[in-house]
């Protein structure tokens, strides 16, 4: 693909009609700019291509007639210490867009396979599996309603080679090359032929490449504005012709009873709980510390019914740890900065670098149960939150997290006999509202969507443990026995 560059066609235009058309293309961008803003489009830019290529100097042109308010640009370097304790799309993931902005990346998420690669800066072999990566992630982003626009900006060998010459030349300019351009520069072929690969492996409808022949910077900069306004023009009359998506349909016909299965009636005697709790939190709080020494990271969801002890058994898990390594997050009702995102990006923000524990009291699982029985997400945003989850479960755990996932399970009548223990007892009466008690109508519905959830994302590397929660001190216990026997096998393996 690269090397069947589009050919440059200004043809005999004067400098005269050149800057005519550009000023035209300007005007239509801004004005498109305001557009997407009203319908609420959040746009991508990542641009990419060979040192030197001009890629800074481009997006100064295609943003010159953009409103700064409205856009954001990130450049884009090597990871630092404290970025790579996170998986590597974590610092794009927390830079995407609100719905209607406009974010520019100058070099993205496409580094870690190009330089990173062939600079050897990560594990050999994991390139495909990072393309693969690469490419749920756009599909999570287009699908999320984000036009994703990729655009790689190609120069020849020798055009590169007489472009880093000159600004070595300069001073004012020297700084800007390193030896890794020089080098790339030397290693072109290899550089072209996993920039091939990677264009090969990443070229999806959702998100197609853009391939800049930027021997010529006016021919570049004209031609970035003709797909930039292509793309958005595109998208804009798709979002006015969009009608608007159902909520979802419960299905009622459930084929699974991993609820019915759990037996509530295991209950542990005082004595015995005491005696366990306490070896429990001892070995936790050893294994806390070699965690940290290890730089292993944990991820800990607690799911469950209303009043089905989650803090509590939260409670007894952090007693044991290390305060200053370990956070406990818990998720309320998103806030208008997080609903002008993709779901996800709120969790994404919170997960834990190496060696620490990131505690979620409720998680993204909110997407299929209460905003499904509530009908606060469509029907396609319902039916993929599966694969997203499922994606980013899989992301997490292949950059070497470990992801434990509990559901507290609790009849019926356990509920009501909590709510009416809170209803009475002043200091536990803050925990029980009208919307508690709204919820037990809709008891049924959430059976439907929680046997859906867990038959959808068990998975082998992220399993979900459902405890029989009808008994507090069995509960607490439990949960701690499975965190303290995971985490010691954790330890036990060898390697990162």
């Amino acid at each position: 693909m690269l090397k069947q560059c589009e050919k440059l066609a200004l043809g005999d235009k004067s400098p005269k009609e050149l800057k005519k058309k550009l000023e035209q293309y300007q005007e239509r961008l801004a004005e498109l700019q305001r557009e997407a803003r009203k319908l609420e489009i959040p746009v991508i830019v990542a641009v990419e291509g060979w040192g030197a290529s001009g890629k800074g100097q481009l997006i100064n042109h295609f943003i010159l007639p953009l409103d700064p308010r409205g856009f954001t640009v990130y450049t884009i370097k090597d990871e630092s210490e404290e970025e790579s304790r996170y998986p590597f799309l974590h610092r794009f993931i927390t830079k995407t867009p609100e719905k209607g902005r406009i974010a520019i990346f100058d070099r993205s998420w496409y580094r870690r396979v190009l330089n990173d690669h062939i600079d050897k800066k990560v594990k050999t072999g994991r390139f495909y599996h990072d393309l693969d990566e690469i490419n749920a992630f756009e599909k999570l982003l287009t699908d999320d309603d984000n036009l994703l626009i990729k655009l790689f900006i190609h120069i020849s060998q020798d055009e590169q080679k007489r472009r880093l010459k000159a600004l070595m030349n300069t001073k004012e300019t020297s700084w800007r090359v390193s030896k890794d351009d020089l080098k790339h520069n030397k290693q072109y072929d290899k550089y072209l032929e996993v920039s091939e690969k990677m264009i090969e492996q990443t070229d999806k409808e959702n998100a197609p490449w853009h391939i800049i022949n930027g021997n010529d910077i006016a021919y570049a900069t004209l031609r970035i504005f003709e797909i930039l306004i292509f793309q958005l023009e595109k998208k804009i009359s798709m979002k006015q012709a969009e009608e608007k998506s159902p909520r979802p349909i419960l299905d009622r016909n459930i084929s699974t009873n991993y609820l019915d299965s759990v037996d509530l009636s295991l209950k542990l005697e005082k004595k015995e709980y005491q005696e366990k709790l306490t070896f429990y939190q001892d070995k936790l709080e050893h294994l806390h510390n070699r965690l940290y020494l290890k730089k292993k990271p944990v991820i800990i969801v607690f799911e469950g019914w209303d009043a089905g002890g989650k803090g509590g058994a939260i409670k007894r898990l952090t007693t044991a740890l290390d305060p200053r390594g370990y956070q406990v997050f818990s998720t309320p009702a998103p806030t208008k900065e997080e609903l002008a995102h993709h779901y996800l990006w709120r969790f994404w923000k919170n997960f834990p670098k190496t060696g620490h524990i990131a505690i979620f009291d409720r998680s993204w699982y909110g997407r299929v149960m209460v905003e499904a029985v509530e009908g606060f997400c469509t029907q396609k945003e319902y039916d993929r939150a599966f694969f997203e989850i499922n994606d980013m479960e899989k992301h997490l755990v292949g950059s070497g997290i470990t992801v434990m996932k509990f559901f507290l399970h609790i009849s019926k009548e356990e509920q009501l006999k909590r709510f009416e223990d809170r209803r009475e007892n002043p200091h536990k009466a803050w925990k029980l509202t009208d919307e508690d008690f709204r919820n037990r109508e809709k008891w049924d519905d959430y059976v439907c969507t929680i046997e859906k959830m867990i038959e959808k994302t068990h998975t082998k590397i992220a399993p979900w443990h459902i405890i029989a929660g009808d008994d507090k001190r069995y509960a607490r216990i439990e949960v701690l026995r499975i965190i303290t026997e995971t985490l010691e096998e954790v330890l036990s393996k060898k390697g990162k």
